[in-house]
């Protein structure tokens, strides 16, 4: 079908809608609907006292915190429309890069794809190079986050990162969270806080859903290559508390050759009595997608004309995945002390199809292959909290614990049109580990704060193998006889149990010398990442024969890897309306080790560090007009010597493998691959609550190094999104988003590997078509180059929203409202 004929239907869809709209004004009464609207254009959030303190926003940190700066509340928000009452942000921050923003702020500025809302966090980038099911690309800090390997991410207290996961170690999709239905998001950098353990080495994203809202919201887009989109909202009072109800479903085709074809389904249903921090409630979650993807290509085969920069190599590549969550807390608040206990319970699935070297391991066939991943997870996470004073010294103690068991099935398979035709990985695998956490808030003077804390994390797991012996891949034969096939059986090798633990000190200094608008920070704490549990006890490697078709053995690994790091900022607020800050970062990795589930096999890379910088800035001059500037730059290197890619790169360099090129790109060196040197924001904000707003985002990802020896680059990537509508005082929204609108041809994501496609010489030569030689080293390796995923081409959506009333009294929008002069200045 043509992907513009879902455009067409949205199209018609949304002209009805408003049609009915403009009708049913006519015939609304002339009373005005009791719906609440008004308040303050969305702004960034700093931690100055303000005018009415509340209650904390988050009694799990260590900050008292208030509604907002003095002057900038965070309630009657009108991003979507109707105003929408949000959390209060922090009073107070342990770290100079430490960010809250609030649902409406993450609304307020255009993004692609529901994970690159989070993009609102200054130096956070997110990519995809897949279908949009995938989990994301991430980029922060000169990290390649990979699908979230060192950015821990979680939602209303539940993790997203899955430990021994079938594509990737710290897989987090966030492609099932409903933007509209953000309360707020708090960003931290580094591992410096005790509630933040595995995978939080970059940083830690925790989002938070909203409660309730005032009224119900509703918006229908709909746009360019097949997308269209329908969400919705809305709370009921219920057993002395709240029921909040969302639901979302889009389909998206892409302007890709072989279409997306996404078709998503979402919804949540929560309860909630009293507050967030005074109250109970609980939320049940379900979430459903399948899509085709487009990989990365060749670019070579761009080049030569083969293939369209939108095609791909392998048309049945794709996916699907499901999430149920159900989840509760119990907290209570008081003067002196605050308690808090989470719950909650995961099922989740995906199937994974994918073809990244095209016929080097597979002439024939193909290297497509399936990532299957079954779980079950279970945990809970407490805290408690106690204020006191000690000679007229305040004090604040916090003791916590978090636990965790994962009950998995995964695995890895070779497959032709999706067809598994061996099984190299088929495990099942349980997963435990418990945390508990302590710190102390000590304010020694009114200039002087310090927290000092520290965690210990004990984990196990056990790995038992599922694969069967006539399911394993084959390697090789007897004798050359294809009746007598040798298979490469690893599962009862690689079973058994491994154990972990890990001692956590942290600490931050806040010192405020001079006033209160200047703050400065120093940071100190060692965090870490689990390890795949597979790499763990495994003891034969499950894609590599000896020469005489026997096993070759692999390198266990711990399960824990610890990392140090340390931070100095400094934050001001010396000038009106604007608020700056400055940080030097400085992270060690012990090794960047990870599970490489393409292959069934542990990467192990030497240490690493990263130094780097990061500079952001937020002005808002008047009430209509905010800038957002926003700068890291960070130097990312391996540390030490790679002694087996000097072994590979030494094969390569012989006088009969010479001849190929495949030494390119494979020397040893200490870029860390894919480490984003730049990240760099600049968005412009326009607009009160009520009348004509519009929205200017450029983001830019400085070129990285692809290989270790820095051979292979990939190109900058800047790109500009911008949005315009116009919001109506009963609540009504209409606005226009357009995506990468000065038409980028850069590339979303790119790689540099080798692989083989059947007009390269090396694959005729590696496979007898034509005589000329080729070693082994030389067919293994494949031909080098860059494999990327373009940037989407510009694209338009269109976004109609309002208010969820059953009254047919309610007034629809006036049309002709817009077109009245408007005067922001005034």
């Amino acid at each position: 079908m043509d992907s513009r004929y879902p455009t067409a239907v949205s199209l018609f869809a949304l002209a009805a809608g408003l049609t009915i709209l403009c009708l049913g004004e006519a015939a609304a009464q002339t009373a005005l609907p009791t719906i609440n609207v008004g308040g303050h254009a969305a702004r960034r959030t700093t931690h100055r006292q303000a005018a009415h303190p509340q209650g904390p926003a988050r009694p799990t940190t260590l900050v008292e915190v208030a509604p907002g700066p003095s002057g900038q509340s965070s309630e009657n928000d009108t991003a979507l429309g109707p105003k929408i009452d949000y959390p209060a942000g922090p009073k107070e921050m342990t770290s100079s890069s430490e960010r809250f923003f609030t649902g409406g702020q993450v609304n307020a500025i255009p993004f692609y794809r529901p994970g690159e809302a989070l993009e609102v966090v200054p130096g956070l980038a997110v990519t995809q190079h897949s279908g949009e099911g995938k989990a994301n690309q991430y980029y922060l800090r000169g990290f390649d986050l990979d699908h979230g390997t060192d950015l821990a991410l979680y939602l209303d207290g539940m993790p997203l990162n899955m430990r021994t996961h079938g594509h990737g170690q710290g897989y987090a999709d966030a492609n099932f969270v409903m933007p509209e239905l953000l309360a707020s998001v708090d960003a931290r950098k580094g591992p410096y806080n005790v509630e933040d353990g595995d995978f939080s080495n970059a940083g830690t994203i925790r989002m938070q859903y909203l409660n309730r809202v005032p009224t119900g919201v509703f918006t229908t887009s709909a746009g360019e290559f097949g997308f269209a989109r329908q969400f919705g909202m809305k709370s009921w009072a219920f057993m002395d508390g709240d029921i909040l109800g969302a639901a979302e479903a889009s389909v998206y085709d892409g302007p890709w050759l072989v279409p997306n074809r996404v078709r998503k389904i979402n919804a949540v249903m929560r309860w909630i009595r009293g507050t967030e921090h005074d109250g109970v409630g609980i939320t049940g979650m379900a979430y459903a997608n399948r899509w085709n993807s487009t990989d990365q290509i060749p670019l070579r085969a761009v080049e030569q004309g083969l293939m369209s920069r939108w095609g791909t190599m392998n048309p049945t590549d794709g996916g699907d995945t499901t999430r149920f969550s159900i989840s509760g807390h119990w907290a209570q608040l008081s003067e002196t002390n605050y308690s808090r206990i989470e719950g909650y319970a995961v099922h989740s699935t995906l199937d994974l199809f994918n073809d990244f070297t095209y016929f080097l391991n597979h002439p024939e066939l193909g290297d497509q292959f399936r990532q299957f991943d079954r779980r079950t997870m279970i945990g809970s996470n407490g805290v408690h909290g106690i204020r006191f004073n000690m000679a007229e010294t305040p004090f604040e103690l916090r003791f916590g614990y978090q636990t965790r068991y994962d009950d998995i099935r995964v695995g890895l398979q070779d497959t032709y049109v999706r067809r598994p035709y061996d099984a190299i990985r088929n495990d099942h695998v349980g997963e435990a580990s418990l945390g508990l956490f302590s710190d102390v808030k000590t304010k020694w003077a009114p200039w002087l704060t310090t927290v000092v804390g520290a965690r210990w994390d004990y984990y196990w797991a056990s790995v038992g193998g599922l694969q069967n012996y006539w399911a394993s891949p084959i390697v090789g034969f007897v004798g050359d006889n294809p009746a007598q096939p040798v298979h490469l059986w690893t599962a009862p090798f690689n079973n058994g149990a491994s154990t972990g633990q890990l001692l956590s000190p942290k600490a931050s200094v806040i010192i405020n010398p001079f006033d209160d608008r200047t703050d400065f920070y120093l940071n100190f704490g060692r965090g870490f990442h689990s390890t795949d549990a597979r790499g763990t006890t495994q003891t034969f490697s499950t894609t590599e024969a000896s020469d005489d078709l026997g096993y070759v053995f692999a390198q266990r690994r711990p399960l824990l890897s610890p990392s140090t790091g340390a931070e100095v900022g400094m934050k001001t607020r010396a000038i009106d309306g604007l608020e700056s800050a400055l940080t030097l970062f400085w992270i060690k990795l012990q090794s960047e080790n990870v599970f490489a589930g393409d292959e069934g096999n542990t990467v192990f890379g030497p240490p690493s560090r990263r130094i780097g910088v990061e500079f952001t800035n937020h002005y808002r001059p008047v009430s209509w007009l905010g800038f957002e500037g926003d700068l890291t730059m960070t130097d990312a290197r391996f540390l030490g010597f790679d002694r087996d890619q000097a072994d590979l790169y030494l094969q390569l360099l012989q006088p009969d493998a010479l001849p190929w090129g495949t030494f390119l790109g494979n020397k040893p060196g200490n870029f860390l691959i894919n480490a984003a040197p730049i990240i760099a924001t600049a968005v412009l904000e326009l607009g009160e609550p009520t009348g004509w707003f519009g929205a200017l985002k450029y983001r830019y990802i400085g070129p990285r190094a692809l290989t270790e020896d820095g051979f292979f680059k990939s190109p900058a990537i800047g790109t500009v999104n911008a949005r315009i509508g116009y919001r109506w005082k009963e609540g009504w929204k209409f606005q226009l988003d357009v995506f990468n609108m000065l038409n980028s041809r850069s590339q979303l994501i790119a790689y540099g590997y080798g692989s083989l496609i059947g007009t390269d010489l090396l694959y005729r030569a590696c496979n007898g078509v034509i005589a000329a030689p080729a070693t082994n080293a030389n067919c293994a390796v494949g031909r080098m180059d860059v494999h990327a995923h373009p940037i989407e081409p510009p694209a338009w959506r269109l976004t109609f929203g309002g208010p969820i009333e059953f009254d047919p009294s309610v007034k629809g929008p006036d049309l002709m409202e817009p077109f009245n002069l408007v005067r922001f200045w005034e």
